[in-house]
């Protein structure tokens, strides 16, 4: 078939071929409307243009700055979910979104801080995941002082002004994962957990919900105190082998915060029962090969492209909405998965 031409592309938008020739090289010159209406009809048609009309179209659009700080580039969870802010950023509906991602190396309260009013200076909705500490709570009250709206994500922060929060009900996840333990344990008995850190209020929450259903349903399981593991998989390591030496007759691990690649070397190194239940969180390439092979029994995860696409809507809202519309709050469902069906 011949390569569609302008006057094809007239005939499918339902208009001049003139007009066609402006939104190419004059977008200034037509309504937004226009511009999208031949956009679509290019797309249908498969106009060779299509690239020069996307560029026009994109011209009259809106553009909102934001900026995201993650946690350790390394981490393959944060990477992924990156990746998917990236996507979600470039394919927003309706206007331009450029967007700043910051991966953070340094998690000291000092750097994080320093970063979040440096960053916050120059975008227009600022997205941050953090532990909870006075400094960085310092750090987001002066960036809101300043008229740009804030956004936790994943566990939720606190400031003198509203912190919006997108993210999962932590209690509510926690609940489930008491519920996993209930249900599939053959035998109450011992509970080892490890969170990152206690200043991470989304895991501090988690385990509240986890004591919280256990108590409720069944008390005879026995909950160890939280070890932290820093976020570290050599630190979790080492704490998964702790509570294994002290513990051998533990019935199951919680892992509520990070460092999961370390406790699945220590859990398979110490080849345990086929009915030893492990929780853990997230699912990349490192869980799920441990969901495959039995070490962990169940994830409890974000589906990371609904999770980037809420948190790019909801920092926009709250960047249109104003510093004196109030907090932007978005609950993210759970996926569930286990090694039936990843």
């Amino acid at each position: 078939m011949a390569r569609p031409t302008i006057k094809d592309l007239a005939l499918e938008a339902g208009v001049s071929v003139s007009t066609v020739n402006r939104v190419v090289h004059s977008p200034e010159t037509v309504r937004q409307s226009t511009r999208e209406i031949v956009l679509k009809a290019a797309e249908n048609i498969g106009f060779y243009g299509v690239g020069s009309i996307k560029d026009s179209v994109s011209q009259g659009l809106e553009t909102h700055r934001l900026a995201i700080l993650l946690q350790q580039g390394h981490r393959m969870f944060y990477r992924d979910l990156g990746n998917a802010l990236k996507r979600a950023a470039k394919n927003f509906s309706g206007a331009n979104v450029e967007l700043e991602l910051e991966y953070l190396d340094d998690l000291s309260p000092d750097n994080v801080s320093r970063r979040i009013v440096a960053v916050g200076e120059n975008t227009e909705s600022l997205g941050v995941v953090a532990a909870e500490h006075p400094l960085v709570s310092d750090a987001i009250t002066s960036v809101l002082a300043n008229g740009t709206p804030v956004s936790a994500l994943i566990g939720p922060l606190s400031a003198r002004g509203n912190v919006g929060y997108i993210g999962h009900d932590n209690w509510k996840k926690g609940r489930v994962a008491g519920w996993a333990f209930h249900k599939i344990c053959r035998k109450p008995g011992k509970i080892g957990i490890l969170l990152g850190n206690h200043r991470y209020r989304n895991q501090e929450i988690n385990e509240s919900g986890f004591r919280s259903y256990l108590r409720e349903h069944n008390t005879d399981f026995t909950l160890l105190e939280p070890l932290s593991t820093f976020e570290s998989a050599a630190v979790a390591r080492e704490m998964t082998e702790k509570l294994l030496r002290e513990h051998p007759d533990m019935v199951g691990l919680f892992v509520s915060g990070g460092g999961i690649t370390g406790a699945l070397a220590a859990l398979r190194e110490h080849k345990l029962s086929d009915d030893f239940v492990c929780v853990a969180y997230e699912l990349f390439e490192a869980t799920r090969s441990g969901l495959i092979d039995g070490t962990i029994t169940m994830t409890l995860s974000y589906p990371l492209e609904i999770f980037a696409r809420e948190t790019i809507e909801t920092m926009v809202k709250a960047k249109k909405a104003g510093p004196d519309a109030g907090a932007q709050r978005v609950n993210i469902a759970l996926d569930i998965h286990m090694s039936e069906n990843v």
